[in-house]
């Protein structure tokens, strides 16, 4: 925008701009009042935001000294407002400030666009225009939030912004790297990308099918979100069936993508490594997904109740996870020191019986001893086991249904078999002294 001023005169580029971000506010506004109140509560125009915009330029550029004409506007705007309001409130029983709110910023604009940088201002009007147009969107959330929707929040900041920064980074034990500090950042990052789903899911795609109930189950936790379509497979017609183990395919690919965002996050020598095979291995699961979607019956939408979006920021989860996260920092270290690389290996193909998240976290930011070749070998291995695991869960929990056996066991084998040569690829292609 600056650029606009070696070519034009300073003074017409800044009351163009403040005359054209007036109007589209005025503008904005009228629509929305004329939709609420009626033209008989309605505070002017758009033409009056447009000139209460140029009213504050005028004011502003003849006196920037001292702005004791601007001040002396404002007095007077303000005025006609309180007055406006008072109509309103009295007579027509209107207690709404957002069109007062909304004049005063707009008279503001002028001193805003002068000395403020582009950004600044296009921001201002930008969230302006986004608050008015989406106020019957924000009603419609307010109105879908559960009792307790805002103390989770609260819980949420508090265990990111008050906690974590309160605890100590020293080791806990001298020879394990394990402090306070990185326990919880663990379980914050975790939480974060848990909680960003479960809104999604709620606020979002809160009527959404269920294959992305499994987009966004699965950046949560797959073993959680294939054991409630799993329930699910039941009580559903058989023509259905494909429809669910889609959808269990689709979590395991988010999976892949998850465990990316959490490794670039704690490790960028190991990222570097695996993120080919985890993203390789995510549009896989996702084909094989797309594949048995498109086997599925056509004359039904399936959807996922609601109360399946169960809140997964429980402050108890985050306090076993902290636990888990422990747990496996001392079991990996100890597997490591006494039973070497083939230790750790066994290991990471047991952690799959539970939530591998803790495992590979630890992994990641855990004993610098273990080479970055065994770690991103670890955490593959543990991948393909928790699929294992998962695919169990899925056969068990849908009551060993039959119609399910023959999507879910080639869906699953297919991933399973894949991820299993890709690793094999990796300790065949591995730089020489890798993994000892």
């Amino acid at each position: 925008m600056e650029r606009l001023y070696e070519h034009l005169p300073e003074e017409l580029v800044t009351f163009i701009l403040v005359t054209l971000f007036s109007l589209l506010i005025g503008l904005s506004q009228r629509r929305i009042s004329l939709a609420r109140e009626g033209e008989k509560t309605l505070f002017g125009t758009d033409r009056t935001f447009t000139f209460i915009g140029i009213l504050g330029y005028i004011l502003y550029i003849l006196d920037k000294d001292t702005m004791y004409l601007f001040m002396a506007g404002g007095f007077v705007l303000g005025g006609l407002l309180a007055l406006n309001y008072y109509v309103k409130s009295t007579q027509f029983h209107v207690f709404g400030i957002t069109t007062i709110v909304i004049a005063l910023i707009t008279y503001c604009l002028a001193p805003i666009v002068i000395t403020q940088p582009s950004w600044f201002y296009l921001m201002i009007v930008v969230t302006i225009l986004l608050l008015t147009e989406l106020k019957h969107t924000f009603t419609e959330i307010a109105q879908r939030m559960k009792s307790d929707e805002m103390v989770t929040l609260a819980k949420f900041l508090a265990i990111s912004g008050i906690i974590l920064p309160m605890l100590p980074n020293e080791n806990i034990v001298p020879e394990i790297s394990l402090t306070p500090y990185s326990i919880w950042l663990a379980t914050v990052v975790v939480s974060g990308i848990s909680y960003l789903s479960y809104l999604l899911k709620r606020y979002v795609f809160q009527q959404s099918g269920v294959l992305v109930s499994g987009i966004l189950g699965g950046l949560y936790s797959s073993t959680a979100t294939i054991s409630v379509l799993a329930r699910k497979c039941k009580t559903v017609v058989k023509e259905e069936i494909p429809e669910y183990v889609a959808a269990m395919l689709i979590a395991v690919s988010m999976m892949f993508l998850r465990f990316m965002i959490l490794i670039s996050i704690f490790s960028k020598e190991v990222f570097s490594i695996v993120y080919p095979y985890l993203l390789f291995m995510s549009v896989v699961a996702a084909g094989v997904s797309l594949f048995i979607y498109s086997k599925r019956s056509k004359k039904k939408k399936s959807d996922v109740d609601e109360d399946d979006s169960s809140n997964p920021l429980e402050f108890k989860i985050a306090l076993i996870f902290a636990c888990l996260f422990v747990v496996f920092t001392l079991v990996t270290h100890y597997t490591f020191k006494y039973a070497g690389t083939g230790g750790l290996t066994a290991l990471s193909f047991v952690s799959g019986l539970s939530d591998i998240t803790p495992f590979i976290l630890n992994l990641l930011h855990g004993d610098a001893a273990i080479p970055v070749m065994v770690v991103a070998a670890s955490s593959m291995q543990a991948i393909v086991s928790s699929i294992f695991v998962n695919l169990c869960y899925a056969f068990f929990f849908s009551g060993k249904r039959a119609e399910l056996r023959k999507w879910a066991f080639g869906g699953f084998g297919v991933v399973i078999v894949m991820n299993i040569l890709l690793i094999l690829l990796f300790y065949l292609f591995r730089p020489v002294g890798g993994i000892n």
